[in-house]
């Protein structure tokens, strides 16, 4: 037996596997894609928003020439990080239930890339699942077309096409900034009023003034109704209806965490958000044994636990199970 199953393979679970194992806890990490999965999932060339050193794991200095380091980077630093603390870590293996075993244990069943199901017992159990695998939809005719993806990678494919991005977030403006450097015209479509107010202080200015230029066309207070082969219908806050034509369309409306193996286990969601219900000092839920680490912590708002932040739930967690051994 496990003191503890972590199920997630990002920074954040990471960071919990290390504390624990610091504390002398065995650990075992299941991970249903591969290491650091959303930050793969992440655009090419995406440089992030933070410093090196915010996003830092288990004490190892995160080396880059940059002053905010890119996902390349990224994926380089935490696979060295898992690599240095021989992190025992399960990947293509997808946990599918989570059961409380009397009140000493928890049992997950999981199932590898061949197939073959396993079963793992465990005293604790962290849930550290990020939110990439489950996107946003918009609920539009057409929204399953191939022409539609709800990830950006890189601009590349895009090249001379009309593009029609769903988004007004930093995920979007990136995403319209790189397919102006192929050559791709651009529809930017968004509900509020102006891009959001978080887009990133260098970027902003170069992205309003693509738009003064015409490179970018931005539809605010707006929203695609329609999505066909050939165009996507918007429709303004006033009710005006405009055919725009198109050839791809990157619906960039975020993403949402899996909440199934803990509303499974009996964990507690608050209100419209979902938000699981735990104990902020020690990221335990009200299911006593199992705990919360990064953005699963926060609901349906995935823009309030970030890795900066997240990485230090693992610090709580094994601090408190160590107590309560």
């Amino acid at each position: 037996m496990q003191d503890v199953i972590i199920i997630g393979a990002g920074p954040c679970g990471l960071s919990a596997a290390i504390e624990c194992e610091r504390r002398g806890l065995s650990t075992r990490i299941i991970e249903k894609h591969c290491l650091v999965h959303s930050i793969f999932l992440y655009p090419t060339h995406m440089q992030f928003f933070s410093t090196a050193e915010m996003l830092e794991i288990g004490d190892i200095p995160f080396p880059t020439s940059n002053e905010k380091p890119f996902r390349y980077e990224a994926l380089a630093y935490y696979r060295k990080v898992a690599e240095h603390y021989d992190l025992a870590i399960s990947q293509y293996e997808e946990a599918l239930s989570l059961e409380r075993k009397g009140d000493q244990s928890f049992v997950v069943e999981t199932v590898d890339r061949t197939g073959t199901h396993h079963q793992y017992e465990a005293r604790n159990v962290v849930i550290s699942t990020g939110y990439f695998d489950h996107p946003n939809y918009i609920g539009i005719p057409g929204e399953d077309l191939d022409k539609v993806t709800h990830y950006f990678r890189e601009a590349h494919p895009y090249s001379g096409m009309k593009v029609a991005i769903i988004g007004g977030s930093n995920s979007a403006v990136d995403a319209a900034m790189e397919l102006i450097r192929v050559g791709a015209k651009i529809d930017m479509v968004y509900r509020g009023e102006t891009v959001s107010e978080n887009i990133k202080p260098w970027v902003r200015p170069v992205f309003e003034a693509m738009v003064q230029k015409g490179k970018i066309t931005v539809h605010v207070q707006s929203h695609v109704t329609e999505i066909s082969q050939d165009s996507v219908t918007i429709e303004s806050k006033d009710g005006e209806i405009s055919k725009v034509d198109n050839d791809f369309v990157l619906a960039l409306t975020g993403f949402r965490p899996d909440r199934k193996l803990l509303s499974s286990c009996g964990v507690e969601l608050d209100g419209d958000m979902e938000k699981p219900l735990y104990n902020t000092s020690t990221m335990e839920s009200n299911v006593p044994g199992l705990y919360v680490a990064g953005v699963i912590a926060s609901g349906r708002n995935a823009n309030e636990v970030f890795i900066e932040t997240g990485r230090e739930h693992g610090v709580r967690i094994a601090e408190h199970i160590t107590a309560t051994k």
